[in-house]
Protein backbone atom coordinates (compact mmCIF):
# COMPACT_ATOMS: atom_id res chain seq x y z
CA UNK A 1 0.00 0.00 0.00
CA UNK A 2 1.19 3.23 -0.93
CA UNK A 3 -0.36 6.43 0.77
CA UNK A 4 -1.61 9.15 -1.34
CA UNK A 5 -3.09 12.74 -0.51
CA UNK A 6 -6.07 13.67 -2.61
CA UNK A 7 -6.91 17.70 -2.22
CA UNK A 8 -10.31 18.56 -3.74
CA UNK A 9 -10.68 21.70 -4.33
CA UNK A 10 -11.85 23.36 -1.62
CA UNK A 11 -9.08 22.29 0.49
CA UNK A 12 -10.46 19.32 1.84
CA UNK A 13 -7.47 16.43 2.29
CA UNK A 14 -7.52 12.64 1.89
CA UNK A 15 -4.57 10.56 2.45
CA UNK A 16 -5.56 6.79 1.32
CA UNK A 17 -3.52 4.07 0.96
CA UNK A 18 -3.58 2.31 -1.92
CA UNK A 19 -2.93 -0.57 -3.26
CA UNK A 20 -0.08 -0.96 -5.75
CA UNK A 21 -0.83 -1.46 -9.51
CA UNK A 22 -3.95 0.78 -9.33
CA UNK A 23 -4.33 3.48 -10.92
CA UNK A 24 -4.81 6.83 -9.29
CA UNK A 25 -7.83 7.71 -11.19
CA UNK A 26 -9.19 4.04 -9.44
CA UNK A 27 -8.13 4.47 -6.20
CA UNK A 28 -10.40 7.97 -6.10
CA UNK A 29 -13.45 6.76 -7.32
CA UNK A 30 -12.97 3.58 -4.80
CA UNK A 31 -13.02 6.07 -1.84
CA UNK A 32 -15.39 8.56 -3.35
CA UNK A 33 -12.84 11.87 -3.88
CA UNK A 34 -15.00 14.27 -5.43
CA UNK A 35 -13.54 15.76 -8.72
CA UNK A 36 -12.02 12.84 -10.18
CA UNK A 37 -15.01 11.04 -12.39
CA UNK A 38 -13.36 8.56 -14.18
CA UNK A 39 -16.39 8.36 -17.07
CA UNK A 40 -14.62 5.76 -19.46
CA UNK A 41 -13.36 3.62 -16.62
CA UNK A 42 -9.86 4.31 -17.31
CA UNK A 43 -9.72 3.83 -21.03
CA UNK A 44 -8.13 7.46 -21.18
CA UNK A 45 -11.07 8.49 -23.22
CA UNK A 46 -12.82 11.17 -21.84
CA UNK A 47 -10.60 13.56 -19.23
CA UNK A 48 -13.13 13.09 -16.62
CA UNK A 49 -9.97 12.09 -14.29
CA UNK A 50 -7.99 15.22 -15.17
CA UNK A 51 -5.91 16.58 -11.82
CA UNK A 52 -2.80 17.81 -11.42
CA UNK A 53 0.48 16.28 -9.60
CA UNK A 54 2.14 18.18 -7.18
CA UNK A 55 5.34 18.01 -5.67
CA UNK A 56 9.28 16.61 -6.75
CA UNK A 57 7.60 13.08 -6.75
CA UNK A 58 5.78 14.38 -10.32
CA UNK A 59 9.26 13.61 -11.51
CA UNK A 60 9.02 9.44 -10.57
CA UNK A 61 5.96 9.56 -13.20
CA UNK A 62 6.21 8.27 -16.57
CA UNK A 63 6.51 10.73 -19.50
CA UNK A 64 2.93 11.80 -20.60
CA UNK A 65 1.69 9.77 -23.61
CA UNK A 66 -0.09 11.08 -27.10
CA UNK A 67 -3.72 10.25 -26.20
CA UNK A 68 -3.39 11.60 -22.70
CA UNK A 69 -1.88 15.02 -23.88
CA UNK A 70 -4.53 15.33 -26.75
CA UNK A 71 -7.41 14.68 -23.81
CA UNK A 72 -5.79 16.94 -21.17
CA UNK A 73 -5.67 19.88 -24.73
CA UNK A 74 -9.06 19.46 -24.48
CA UNK A 75 -9.96 19.56 -20.17
CA UNK A 76 -10.70 23.28 -19.20
CA UNK A 77 -7.78 24.60 -16.81
CA UNK A 78 -4.94 22.15 -17.82
CA UNK A 79 -1.25 22.80 -16.19
CA UNK A 80 2.08 21.97 -16.43
CA UNK A 81 1.36 19.78 -13.48
CA UNK A 82 -1.74 18.27 -14.98
CA UNK A 83 -2.36 14.75 -15.54
CA UNK A 84 -5.38 12.05 -16.45
CA UNK A 85 -5.54 9.75 -12.93
CA UNK A 86 -6.09 7.18 -14.94
CA UNK A 87 -2.46 6.61 -16.39
CA UNK A 88 -0.79 7.02 -13.54
CA UNK A 89 0.01 3.81 -11.83
CA UNK A 90 0.94 3.71 -7.97
CA UNK A 91 3.58 2.32 -6.74
CA UNK A 92 5.90 2.29 -3.95
CA UNK A 93 7.87 4.83 -5.38
CA UNK A 94 5.04 7.41 -5.17
CA UNK A 95 4.70 7.37 -1.31
CA UNK A 96 3.37 10.56 0.10
CA UNK A 97 2.40 11.65 -3.75
CA UNK A 98 0.15 14.91 -3.57
CA UNK A 99 -2.73 15.17 -6.40
CA UNK A 100 -5.51 18.00 -6.97
CA UNK A 101 -8.54 18.06 -8.55
CA UNK A 102 -9.60 21.07 -10.57
CA UNK A 103 -12.43 23.06 -10.00
CA UNK A 104 -13.71 22.32 -13.24
CA UNK A 105 -14.78 19.35 -12.46
CA UNK A 106 -16.64 20.05 -9.18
Amino acid sequence: MTKITFIEFNGTERNIDVENGLSLMRAAVDNLVPGIDGDCGGACACATCHCYIEGPLAEKLPEIGETERELLEMAEGTTAASRLACQVTVSSDLEGLVVRTPQAQH
